[in-house]
This record gives C-alpha cells, structure tokens and sequence, in this order.
C-alpha cells in the first residue's frame, strides 16, 4: 500500500535529516544563547523540535523498509505516534503556560505536532486495517509535523540571531 509512496518518504525524510543537521548548525550559533539558566526554554522549544523531526525521519525510514509487512509498519508507525503525542501533550502544557508566547507559538509548538501525532495514530490504524485513506492521512500529518516545526526552526533561529546581534553574550 505504501510502494507508491517512496518518493514521498524519501523527500520527506531527506529534508528531516538536513534539518536535523541544520539544527546543530543553529546551537552552535547561539552557543551564548544556549544557557542554564535558558534551559526550561531550550527544553519547551528547541528540543521538542529535534524530536519532531527524528519522528517524521523514523516514520520515512520505517516505511522505507521493503522486507516489512503491513502490520509491521503499522505497529511502528503507531509506536511513534503514541511516543510523539506524549511528548507534545507534556510540550503543549508548557507552552500554554508561558506567558511570554503568543498564539502562533502555542499553535506551532503545542497544538499542531499534537494534531500531528493524532494523525499518525490514525493514519497506523488505517494501514493496520488495510484502509485506502491511511497512506493520505499519514502523509498529511507528516506534512503538518515538518512544516510546523520548519516554522520553529526559523523562529528558534531568530531569536538567536537577535540576542547575538544585541552583543549580549
């Protein structure tokens, strides 16, 4: 059922994977940025990211994988998910805490990667049963988890080029 989809699995995890790369990039450029005392921010925002795209480069690889049945990519798809949606509901929470995020934060960081997830569990449980939607909704909620967090990355990335730019390392 997903042998149609490998160029997609492919150009999704390939971009995963560069921006993973890319977010190492980002930390060493706000090596000033990155502080003890910025650590509750760094875990609410910028590792939740990292996470978010290993989850979508997992999901590419497993369905990569030509010797896996059915039910083996729907067991680890379903897997991922279950993990993900832990991780963002506990990210949502902080997120809608802070008082200093405005609605596109709680939008990006919180709500999208948990309708994401969402999404994953769905589209498993479509695959699992064999259902023609399943490939449509896994793609469509992996389009949501990266772009969401590109959106994230680009706003983590601003806020380090802003406090380096003011000199205050």
């Amino acid at each position: 059922m997903l042998k149609n989809w490998h160029e997609f699995y492919l150009l999704v995890g390939t971009a995963a994977a560069t921006l993973i790369g890319l977010l190492f990039v980002a930390a060493s450029i706000g090596v000033g940025f990155l502080t003890p005392e910025r650590a509750s921010g760094t875990r609410t925002y910028m590792t939740p990211v990292i996470f978010h795209f290993s989850s979508v480069l997992f999901v590419s690889l497993a369905v990569l994988v030509p010797s896996h049945a059915r039910e083996t990519h729907s067991l680890l798809i379903a897997l991922n998910a279950l993990i993900g949606a832990v991780v963002s509901c506990a990210v949502c929470t902080r997120v809608l805490t802070h008082s200093f995020a405005d609605w596109i934060d709680r939008l990006a960081h919180g709500v999208a990667p948990a309708i994401a997830y969402a999404g994953i569990l769905t589209a498993s449980a479509l695959l699992f049963r064999n259902i023609d939607s399943g490939p449509d909704v896994l793609a469509g909620a992996l389009v949501l988890l990266l772009l969401a967090n590109i959106r994230n990355t680009w706003d983590m990335t601003l806020v380090m080029v802003r406090f380096r730019s003011r000199g205050t390392e």
